[in-house]
């Protein structure tokens, strides 16, 4: 079991009685940045404490929270913690029956809404969930209803008193390791979604094993951009705040950009689509660039790649490599790392497997990518990338305490204090997500070098067979493809098929951008896919992209897409991951058209 002075809330209020008027929290208001000092973090959540007492709320009763990033959010989240009450995420962006069965599933008594998309996704389900007692409404801009249910957020926080002082000190002396803390729901590409459980213990233990690892300094700045309904930012969140780091919330991620030109932050957690995304749009200017400036480029970052294998290997560069170096940082990295605010220590990165030649991209500016695996039945982190010792094709080595082994089907095995107690109302689904030595089943394949890096080959459920018996890892093929400047999404498509397809979403600003160079004319997006030079150049594009993949992996037809996949759709998880059965239904015309094409042309 963790340390007890790792018990989160423990270190949140030794915080805010140290630091005080220094800065805790930062948020946007009217497109100007305000800070909330430690003081004041502290004073909002004992008042708003005090009015969940006031509403009676009970020692391990469930709170949601549906709502995008802001500080109010985490306000409300240690609020929940101090009652000894249990914090229930639910993503923004989900549908009113998404969230209706949740808020049923964990018996949610209060809860807080954002803005106005989530007051009206909560009232048209209110009426279905008959223990829902109170929605607090957090955005003061949200249209307030005569709904008897609802209450802004101030309101309800002056309804509580100084009479529940003495009621919220025996919670906060009662607290324990083992009390549940929060249920994530599985967003879940397949099924129903399963409450995970995590306790304080869970938290704990990652606190401990990230300071072990990580070198986040009181002060530093976070960016918090990724839904804070997943175990991710949440977890990166909390361990910011332990450190006594200044957290900024961000609920637009279109102002991502501007954000960290503004902010400047020294760490963020971010998902492998925003490092793809960076790395996409830097090739792309570089590759129009006149030739003495890309061969100033290429050469720059080789420099910066040979810095970056001296330091991970331990070794001192040699003179002339620190000279040109030095050089290439002046000339060309540093105005790369700028893109990023200029002060970056270290990113984690997590959700998807990174492509290795970005990852190397990046080091080699400069920029320390942390790339982690994990899920959120273990409390988010498994492995991460060391700061010297890595390979790049890999998910790093394993976090202090974890334990990883592969067992059938090179399944990867995790057991530690970080795993979960176990899925909420759902003992058979627990049991058989274990083995009988309490390793839980990550549903991933991969397998562990002799220097104990560990490496993902794919979700085991997600292999795809085609008709001539090969199996086929989707992601594999989808990251070797997606990280072209011209290609912002892409679905597999093989199972039980003669060969792999795949349906494409093009990156429109920079293929629009191209077509308006070629002087090709077209009405709408329709029109611009199906032209034939562009067809062509994504052709070549792909051709070129998967030529180290085996034969029978590699796409041998494609579909260009006039639109996104998107979760408004239901094809996206709120995680973006893909929701292949829903994308296989929509667009099964297109699919079957490349196979009737195929099939035609064989004939």
């Amino acid at each position: 079991m963790a340390k007890r002075e790792f018990h989160i809330v423990n270190r949140i209020r030794t915080q805010i009685a140290r630091l005080g008027d220094r800065v805790a929290l930062r948020h946007q208001v009217e497109g100007q940045w305000q800070d909330i000092s430690w003081s004041e973090f502290g004073d909002s959540i004992q008042q708003l404490s005090l009015a969940m007492l006031e509403h009676g709320l009970k020692v391990q009763d469930k709170v949601g929270i549906f709502s995008n990033n802001m500080p109010r959010w985490t306000i409300a989240d240690f609020a929940t913690l101090y009652n000894r009450a249990v914090t229930v995420p639910i993503y923004p962006t989900n549908t009113p029956q998404q969230a209706a069965y949740i808020i049923n599933d964990a018996d949610i008594r209060i809860l807080f809404v954002g803005e106005q998309e989530q007051l009206d996704a909560a009232l048209a389900v209110a009426a279905d969930c008959p223990q829902l007692e109170r929605i607090v409404v957090m955005d003061s801009q949200a249209e307030l209803t005569e709904h008897p249910l609802v209450m802004s957020y101030d309101a309800f926080v002056a309804s509580g008193g100084e009479q529940h002082q003495a009621e919220l000190n025996q919670r906060l002396d009662g607290k324990a390791m083992d009390d549940l803390l929060t249920l994530i729901y599985t967003s879940g590409t397949t099924g129903t979604p399963k409450g995970v459980m995590l306790d304080y213990a869970n938290i704990g233990s990652q606190i401990e094993g990230h300071d072990q690892k990580l070198a986040l300094e009181e002060g530093d700045v976070s960016l918090c951009f990724l839904p804070l309904s997943h175990v991710f930012e949440r977890a990166w969140t909390f361990y910011v705040l332990h450190r006594g780091g200044v957290n900024c919330y961000l609920a637009d991620t279109n102002l991502l950009k501007e954000a960290l030109a503004e902010i400047k932050p020294n760490v963020m957690a971010a998902v492998p689509r925003v490092y793809e995304k960076i790395y996409s749009g830097v090739h792309d200017k570089v590759s129009r660039a006149p030739f003495h400036r890309k061969m100033i480029f290429t050469w720059a970052v080789n420099m910066g790649a040979r810095m970056a294998l001296a330091k991970q290997e331990g070794r001192e560069p040699s003179l002339m490599l620190k000279k040109s170096h030095a050089l290439a940082d002046k000339m060309v990295l540093s105005k790369l790392r700028d893109l990023l605010g200029g002060r970056i220590k270290f990113m984690p990165c997590g959700g998807a497997k990174l492509d290795e030649g970005i990852g190397r991209f990046f080091h080699a500016v400069g920029l320390n990518v942390k790339l982690g695996y994990g899920m959120t039945e273990t409390t988010a982190t498994v492995s991460c990338w060391d700061d010297k010792c890595f390979n790049p094709d890999s998910i790093g080595m394993a976090m202090p305490g974890a334990e990883v082994k592969i067992g059938a089907d090179n399944e990867i095995l995790v057991r530690g204090p970080m795993v979960m107690r176990g899925y909420y109302n759902m003992p058979e689904e627990t049991a058989k997500n274990f083995t009988e030595d309490g390793f839980l089943k990550t549903g991933d394949a991969g397998h562990i070098d002799e220097n104990g890096n560990l490496f993902i080959t794919d979700r085991i459920k997600e292999l795809m067979k085609t008709s001539g018996g090969k199996y086929i890892a989707p992601q594999v093929i989808e990251g070797t493809i997606g990280k072209d400047h011209f290609i912002e999404q892409i679905a597999v498509v093989a199972d039980t098929r003669k060969f792999v397809s795949a349906l494409i979403v093009p990156c429109f600003e920079t293929l629009e951008e191209h077509a308006r160079e070629l002087n090709i004319k077209y009405k709408d997006r329709l029109e611009l896919v199906k032209h034939s030079q562009i067809v062509e150049l994504i052709e070549k594009r792909v051709v070129e992209l998967q030529k180290d993949l085996a034969r029978f992996e590699q796409v041998k037809k494609f579909t260009l897409l006039p639109s996104a996949f998107s979760m408004d759709k239901g094809e996206l998880t709120p995680t973006q991951k893909l929701r292949r059965k829903v994308i296989q239904d929509r667009y099964h015309q297109e699919i079957e058209r490349m196979y009737e094409e195929s099939h035609k042309k064989a004939s």
